[in-house]
């Protein structure tokens, strides 16, 4: 993915990621133009740095982990669109009446609750954290 304007989902890709994570098509546009809006660099991933830039994060109190959480599951300093929609994914209301997927289960979103908390990865919750 280059600059904005060649950034541009295919419907395959739509279809991967509406079946991993449960968004409809027009929540997955809405979406990337969101994520491109984000990436001030045009270089197809996000970085810390683009999170923080966020002013609703930035005056969250639970901000830093909210962006740390992103970072999880890649152990990388960026994150790509994809990885972007696995983890708002886990963010999305739980239906009973939904066709469920492996990211909006009840134990998942406990587990990423949980390591949102473990900030040193340790799989404990300890009085600093």
């Amino acid at each position: 993915m280059g600059n904005k304007s060649s950034m541009q989902l295919q419907q395959e890709e739509i279809d991967e990621i509406q079946k991993e994570t449960g968004f409809s098509h027009n929540q997955i546009v809405r979406l990337f133009s969101r994520f491109t809006s984000l990436d001030k660099n045009n270089n197809g991933f996000l970085s810390r740095e683009d999170f923080l830039r966020i002013p609703e994060l930035a005056i969250n109190p639970l901000g830093d982990r909210i962006v740390h959480s992103f970072f999880l599951e890649s152990n990388e300093e960026t994150v790509n669109f994809k990885q972007f929609m696995s983890v708002l994914a886990r963010f999305r209301p739980t239906k009973s009446n939904e066709s469920k997927n492996k990211l909006n289960t009840r134990e998942e979103k406990l587990k990423f609750a949980f390591k949102m908390y473990d900030l040193d990865s340790d799989e404990k919750i300890s009085r600093d954290e």
